[in-house]
């Protein structure tokens, strides 16, 4: 399935109408899927079909990161939502994940290598990984940082952790970040 993953801010809240939408209320650090309205700021994540027509469908949000993603028809999918929370200097070494998704840094510092590129995201930043392409991540050194994502998973995922580290011994080392699950269904 060919589809449309996008993210977007709403800093004077939202009204989330049905669908395949997740939205992060950052007050209240909960997220909700579907039919939705939140007052204060939040983010929603949107999964639209790649040629869906989104002509005359409000969106009082700014467009922060839109990405194609191709989802294997074959497996049952899931959305899920998280938080991953980092203490300062930790590093999640190369890793990957079974599918892809968009994150947004909620607060802090850090430094995601993937692709070949190295970027520094600061609070209110998105980005994407692909899932399988491998990631390395550091946290700043001087304070706590966290992010909040949206994944398209395998429904064999369901529960489990996501990080698939590429060198064992780094696997098996104490994992200092720590990831809050807020949401897991099943995609339609």
């Amino acid at each position: 399935m060919e589809a449309i993953l996008s993210l977007s801010e709403h800093p004077a809240g939202v009204a989330a109408g049905p669908g395949i939408r997740v939205v992060y209320d950052l007050e209240a650090d909960v997220a909700h899927l579907g039919h939705v309205s939140v007052s204060g700021p939040a983010v929603l994540w949107e999964l639209t079909p790649a040629r869906s027509d989104r002509a005359g469908r409000p969106d009082t949000g700014v467009a922060s990161l839109s990405t194609a993603v191709t989802l294997d028809r074959s497996p049952e999918w899931l959305v899920r939502c998280d938080r991953v929370d980092f203490p300062p200097g930790a590093v999640a070494h190369q890793h990957v994940h079974p599918g892809p998704g968009i994150r947004r840094l909620l607060f802090g510092e850090l430094t995601v290598t993937t692709a070949g590129a190295t970027t520094t995201h600061l609070p209110g930043d998105p980005w994407f990984e692909s899932g399988p392409e491998p990631v390395y991540a550091e946290a700043s050194s001087n304070e706590a940082s966290a992010f909040v994502r949206v994944m398209l998973l395998p429904a064999v995922w369901a529960g489990q952790r996501t990080i698939r580290y590429l060198d064992p011994v780094e696997g098996d080392a104490p994992a200092r970040q720590q990831a809050t699950v807020f949401l897991e269904e099943r995609l339609p």
